[in-house]
C-alpha cells in the first residue's frame, strides 16, 4: 500500500486551481454527486485525488465490518452491524485514514458491485454476499480514470450508488443491499471519446483542465517535483502549515455548511443563469445552489453571494451545455460572467472576489 506519508502534498500541486477548488468543494459537501475532470494527460489529476484523501481526517469505523460502518450513525449501517447492535453487542471502533479505491478499466459488474451466492440462499435461507469495490469505496474515495471507457452501465450503477449512499444487488428475486457513501471522481481525456449526454448530467459538478502555459508556472512545477522526489520526507515538512491551513479550513467549512442560507435573490439569479444557457431540466438549478452554499462555507461565510453563484455556475454548467463544432474553450464561462453583470442586485452591491485554495 502506498505510504501516506509521502504522498505528494495538495497545497504544492501548482496552478490547477478549478480541479482543486471542485475537488476541496465535495470534500466539504459530498452530496454534492461527485465531479468530472476533463483535460489532457500529464495535469496533476491523479496527483490532485491522492493528496485530497491525505487532507481529509481520519474516521471512526466498526473494527471487523466489511464496509467500515460509522459506529456513531445506525441510519446508515449494515444489516450485520445493525444485528449485532439489536443482540446487544457492544461495537469494536478503530479509526482509519480515509481511502482512495480505484476502480480497473476492465472492471466487470460483478467486481463492482460484489456477487451473491443464490444456491446459498435457496438452500439455507441466508443471504451470502460477496463485496466488491463499492463495499471499499463506502466512507471514502472511489477514483476511476478513465471513466469514458467504462461499460455505460457501469457507469450507471457507480452514479446510482453515489446519488443513493447505497449498493443495492438483486439477482433471481433475492435482493441485498449496504451503504456505499462515497466521493465519485471520474477523470478523463476528451480526445479519447466522450460520455453519453445521460451520464454527463448526472455527474454533480465537472471541469475543464488544460496543460499550463505559463512559463514561471512550468518552471515551478519542475522544481517542486525534482526537490519532492530527492527528498519527499523535507518537502511534505515545507509544506505542512499550508496543509494543516487546509485541512482546518475544510473541518471548519463542514462544520458550518448547514448554517449558510441562500437569498431568494440568488435563487433567481440560479434560475436565470440556467435559462440564459438554455440547460435542460433542473437538475444544474440544484446543483449549482449546492455548490454556492458549500464554497460560502469554504470562504467562511453564512450567505451566499453572487461570486460564489459565479463560479458554482461554471462548475455545474460545463458538462451540461451543448457545444456547438469548433467551440472555444471559456465561451460558457465568459456568457455567464456576462448574465451575472447585467443582472441588478435589489437588496445588496456586491464586490466580486476570486476563491482562493491557498490562505496565508
Amino acid at each position: 500500500m502506498e505510504n501516506r506519508k509521502l504522498i505528494y502534498p495538495f497545497t504544492a500541486i501548482v496552478g490547477q486551481e478549478k480541479m482543486k477548488t471542485v475537488l476541496i468543494l465535495n470534500a466539504i459537501n459530498p452530496k454534492l454527486g461527485g465531479v468530472l475532470i476533463r483535460g489532457e494527460k500529464g495535469t496533476a489529476k491523479s496527483t490532485a485525488v491522492r493528496s485530497l484523501a491525505a487532507l481529509l481526517p481520519e474516521i471512526e469505523v466498526v473494527a471487523d465490518c466489511r464496509f467500515g460502518c460509522d459506529p456513531h450513525k445506525r441510519a446508515v449501517m449494515c444489516q450485520e452491524c445493525l444485528d449485532r447492535l439489536d443482540r446487544g453487542e457492544e461495537l469494536i471502533v478503530k479509526k482509519r485514514k480515509t481511502r482512495v479505491i480505484e476502480l480497473p478499466v476492465g472492471s466487470t459488474e460483478d467486481r463492482v458491485v460484489g456477487t451473491l451466492d443464490l444456491e446459498h440462499a435457496i438452500k439455507k435461507g441466508e443471504k451470502r454476499f460477496e463485496p466488491g469495490i463499492l463495499a471499499e469505496a463506502n466512507r471514502g474515495i472511489l477514483y476511476v480514470d478513465e471513466i469514458n471507457l467504462l461499460d455505460d452501465h457501469i457507469v450507471d450503477v457507480l452514479l446510482d450508488s453515489a446519488a443513493m449512499g447505497v449498493n443495492i444487488i438483486e439477482r433471481e428475486g433475492v435482493s441485498y443491499s449496504h451503504p456505499a457513501e462515497f466521493i465519485l471522481i471520474g477523470t478523463m481525456n476528451p480526445e479519447e471519446g466522450e460520455l453519453r449526454p445521460q451520464l454527463l448530467d448526472r455527474f454533480g459538478l465537472c471541469v475543464n483542465i488544460e496543460g499550463i502555459a505559463d512559463l514561471d508556472e512550468r518552471v515551478e512545477v519542475v522544481k517542486r517535483w525534482a526537490a519532492y522526489e530527492h527528498d519527499p520526507v523535507r518537502f511534505l515538512q515545507q509544506w505542512r502549515t499550508e496543509e494543516e491551513n487546509l485541512r482546518d479550513s475544510i473541518a471548519k467549512a463542514k462544520e458550518i455548511l448547514n448554517q449558510v442560507t441562500i437569498s431568494d435573490e440568488m435563487l433567481y439569479l440560479i434560475a436565470n443563469i440556467a435559462i440564459e444557457m438554455n440547460v435542460d431540466g433542473h437538475r444544474a438549478d440544484i446543483m449549482i445552489m449546492k455548490a454556492s452554499k458549500t464554497l460560502a462555507a469554504f470562504n467562511e461565510r453564512r450567505e451566499v453571494l453572487k461570486e460564489d453563484v459565479q463560479t458554482a455556475a461554471d462548475m455545474a454548467l460545463q458538462h451540461r451545455m451543448r457545444k456547438r463544432p469548433f467551440q472555444k474553450p471559456g465561451v460558457e464561462e465568459e456568457k455567464i460572467a456576462g448574465i451575472i453583470s447585467h443582472t441588478h442586485p435589489h437588496k445588496h452591491e456586491y464586490v466580486h472576489t476570486h476563491t482562493h485554495i491557498h490562505r496565508k
